[in-house]
């Protein structure tokens, strides 16, 4: 592997693994298993190792969980609240003593003591007492920041509102869970109370359930859940009750705050992995779940000279747990359309119950994973529970049965719009875009964005209530909004009505880089809707030349013995060469040719028309400046400016702004904060000012 391609890779898996991150652990709504997930991560720490030079400043090593979301007010952790490094076999424990030791620099006949207890399937939170009295409580966020849940976690009656003989600080951390039975009960009470059971709110797993009943704006919703803690650790502390991890945890026991019932000190690997085959083989007559089972060094004075690597700490392991499998008949695939046009097969099985959980669906992740698998409706399979979030198809039984092939689609099973599979990518998608039903509320999410056409007060909640309503199915429909249809609504008073309306009538006239950005185009993002917009300045003249990329490409008959990629790649390439834009190959025009190709979305373009919305023409001016022609990188804190208002200052100035340090680059601006880049920039002799200097050099060319 390149250079090039280890980057590239590291992009691709930094992107996909902030995006699971995001879901997971912000929006509770998780898309793959834990397997899958883990298999993400350990593919970018390989490639990391592979490639040292290569580590991203975004890198998911050095990342913990995902932003808090933005509905609950954020606090700042005392310490950092960190994740766990993974082992899947006894030979990686075993590996991880060794590591121990060796830093530790212990002879080989040296007790080295760990504490073993389950992993356990919850929402981490921190709880704080001071004097006693629990102050605040706070979910880990991305490690760094978290969210006030403290009305919530009073709710909860395993959380003691106070405790007796604790130090003056105490942070005691843990997991919120939700039981079996009580999810069970609660998805049964949630599917009772919904007007149209077809709509009812359901969670996915207790997981789920228990970090969306944690993260409600009002503490009575949670406090009407059955939610559960226990303690595996602690934060911040004025004082230790013990110096070993196991003491520490008895002592929060005496407190009255619930900890594991299997945890347990050993001193040498085989007592160890005895007990997570004890708790293994307990795991699904257990009444909550759990994943794994973790390790921790139990001296804290050797913990302390451990310490910690970017997002985990040295001297604490989770040992996962395999997939649990069963067998059994594949009935029918079904398609399944996300909401970024994405089609995902999804086995429907005859009834299995997997480790205490009856399964009837398994995904089959894509098009190239069927075709490996040679499944056909009617052949038996062997089915795993990865991660017991999404089970998944392992093996086919039957394949050599006389069964026709599946035959994966090739038009949008929800629009009708072609399904492709660009070069170099596993996934087909829906290019349907703004008219698949699959695709509209994030579509129209995306619209409205900060970055697209900006409208303020017209969020998520507004749009998912607007669209189950039937108000909104397209963008022009946004335009068609009245006051009056707003006034009818519940919680909905003038001024705010007034207020929406005004914001959208606003942004009739978009600046046509945002509205092409606002497109949804795929490969489509800012920065290519702005060279876009630069280049063609009027979306007469863009729309003029799409159309002759298209024909253009329509010209090209595929040649005898040419593959259907490859004859995608020559159309692509030729439709590239019209639209003739710096930094725009054949994929981006490719995209661009299947969107307005599509007769449902120049539909939709004219129906944004006709409701009154017209582009501005793009009048881009620069400035002759010292920096005009160069290439700029900011990175850390920016105090006076936002990173918007930076980049924008830089292009009027007639730079180009990137986002990595590369030999290309002659200027980086460093604010507080800066890392990485500002060592890359030093090792390269790129030139470096503050954020004072730049201000200066903006003000100097004013």
């Amino acid at each position: 592997m390149t250079d090039a391609e280890a980057a590239a890779e590291l992009e691709t898996l930094a992107a996909e693994i902030a995006r699971h991150n995001r879901l997971y652990h912000t929006d509770d709504a998780p898309e793959i298993s834990d397997a899958d997930y883990d298999a993400l991560i350990r593919r970018n720490r390989e490639l990391e190792e592979a490639f040292p030079h290569l580590v991203r400043a975004d890198s998911p090593s050095r990342q913990v969980g995902a932003a808090p979301a933005g509905h609950l007010s954020k606090v700042r952790h005392a310490l950092p609240m960190l994740s766990l490094d993974n082992a899947f076999s006894d030979d990686e424990v075993a590996d991880f003593l060794a590591r121990v030791r060796r830093f530790l620099s212990l002879p080989a006949d040296a007790e080295l003591a760990l504490t073993a207890e389950p992993k356990i399937d919850g929402l981490s939170c921190s709880l704080r007492y001071e004097k006693g009295a629990l102050v605040l409580a706070a979910t880990r966020g991305d490690g760094t920041t978290g969210e006030d849940v403290t009305a919530n976690a009073r709710t909860i009656t395993d959380i003691p509102q106070r405790i007796d003989g604790a130090p003056d600080v105490f942070e005691i951390r843990g997991e919120v869970y939700m039981s079996k039975a009580d999810f069970a009960a609660l998805n049964a009470r949630l599917l009772a109370e919904a007007d149209d059971p077809a709509k009812a709110r359901q969670f996915a797993n207790p997981r789920n359930a228990a970090a969306g009943s944690l993260r409600q704006k009002d503490a009575a919703v949670t406090a009407a859940r059955p939610l559960r803690f226990y303690a595996h650790g602690w934060g911040e502390a004025s004082k230790l009750p013990a110096d070993t991890q196991l003491g520490v945890m008895q002592a929060i026991a005496g407190w009255g705050v619930p900890i594991a019932q299997d945890l347990a000190c050993f001193t040498d690997l085989e007592g160890l992995l005895a007990h997570y085959r004890s708790i293994e083989a307990k795991r699904a007559d257990l009444g909550f779940d759990i994943d794994g089972v973790v390790y921790k060094v139990d001296d804290l004075d050797r913990q302390r000279r451990l310490g910690q690597v970017a997002r985990a700490p040295r001297w604490a392991l989770a040992h996962k747990f395999p997939a649990e499998k069963a067998e059994t008949v594949l009935e029918a695939i079904d398609i399944q359309v996300g909401r970024t046009g994405k089609l995902t097969p999804v086995a429907r099985l005859t009834p299995v119950s997997v480790g205490g959980v009856t399964v009837t669906n398994a995904t089959l992740h894509n098009k190239d994973e069927i075709e490996r698998l040679g499944v056909r409706v009617g052949d038996r399979v062997r089915i795993q529970r990865a991660g017991d979030v999404i089970p998944q198809v392992l093996e086919n039984l039957t394949p050599e049965a006389d069964r026709p092939p599946y035959v994966f689609p090739d038009h949008c099973p929800e629009c009708g719009s072609e399904a492709v599979r660009e070069e170099g990518e596993v996934d087909v998608r829906c290019t349907g875009g703004l008219i698949c039903p699959a695709q509209r509320v994030e579509r129209l999410r995306h619209f409205v964005s900060r970055h697209a056409l900006d409208i303020e007060g017209l969020g998520i909640t507004h749009i998912e209530a607007f669209f189950r309503d039937g108000l909104l199915q397209s963008p022009a429909d946004i335009f068609r909004l009245t006051k009056a249809q707003l006034l009818s609504r519940e919680r909905w008073a003038e001024i705010s009505a007034q207020n929406l309306i005004e914001a959208i009538d606003a942004k009739r006239r978009p600046p046509l880089d945002r509205f092409l950005f606002a497109l949804g185009i795929r490969h489509v993002g800012e920065v290519t809707a702005r060279d876009l917009a630069r280049r063609y300045t009027s979306w007469t003249n863009f729309r003029s030349t799409i159309d002759s990329a298209i024909d253009a490409r329509a010209a090209l008959p595929q040649a005898l013995g040419e593959t259907d990629e490859k004859h995608r790649k020559r159309r692509n390439d030729a439709a590239a060469a019209v639209i003739e834009t710096p930094g725009i190959g054949g994929e981006v025009a490719g995209a661009l040719s299947d969107f307005f190709e599509e007769p449902h979305n120049r539909e939709v373009l004219d129906d944004l028309f006709a409701a009154g919305v017209e582009p501005a023409d793009l009048i881009w001016e620069t400035k002759e400046s010292p920096v005009t022609g160069k290439t700029l990188v900011f990175t850390g804190s920016l105090e006076t400016l936002s990173r918007d208002e930076a980049k924008a200052q830089a292009e009027a100035l007639g730079a180009k702004v990137a986002g990595s340090v590369s030999a290309k680059t002659d200027l980086l601006i460093a604010g507080p904060g800066a890392g990485s880049k500002l060592k890359k920039a030093a090792e390269l002799g790129v030139e470096v000012i503050d954020e004072a200097g730049w201000n200066a050099l903006v003000a100097a060319a004013s």
